[in-house]
């Protein structure tokens, strides 16, 4: 019995200490990032190197981009959406390639952008002129869709 209790012991200390050594390596991919957290989910954290995701913009900063009046256009994604993995890699570069400003904002670390900006589903893309939506597109699509979208609404 003493074998036992001895094993189990041991076990739930290894298990503490993978815990431990993955909680501080999450932790230290995530100093310094673009989202002013000391603390990022790991799926974020996964995503900040990845090119496709350094577009980043802060709540704060869109919220102050729509009070001026300005322009924008939001990609709301969740770096947990299955839909936003596959269009992420169609609209980042597309945007690149159109010469547009694609902010990108996650909800999964900003999660009080669903009810504030009227976010459904993700992804979703919306286009503000004048500090006002003016269109969005939402879910995934063909490449030629989203360009005819930003032709249409991002120019």
């Amino acid at each position: 019995m003493k074998k036992v209790v001895i094993f189990l012991i041991l076990i739930a200390g290894v298990f503490a200490a993978l815990f431990f050594v993955n909680k501080s390596q999450t932790e230290e991919k995530s100093k310094g990032n673009a989202y002013g957290k000391s603390t990022l989910r790991p799926e974020t954290v996964d995503q900040l190197d990845d090119p496709n995701y350094q577009n980043i913009i802060l709540p704060e900063e869109l919220d102050k981009k729509l009070k001026a009046g300005e322009d924008a256009t939001v990609y709301f994604y969740s770096p947990t959406c299955s839909h936003c993995k596959q269009t992420t890699p169609v609209v980042a570069p597309l945007a690149k390639e159109m010469d547009l400003d694609l902010v990108q904002f996650n909800l999964l670390e900003f999660e009080e952008g669903w009810n504030k900006y009227g976010i459904e589903e993700t992804p979703t893309i919306v286009q503000y002129k004048d500090g006002k939506e003016t269109n969005r597109i939402i879910g995934y699509q063909a490449k030629h869709t989203f360009r005819e979208w930003f032709n249409k609404n991002s120019k």
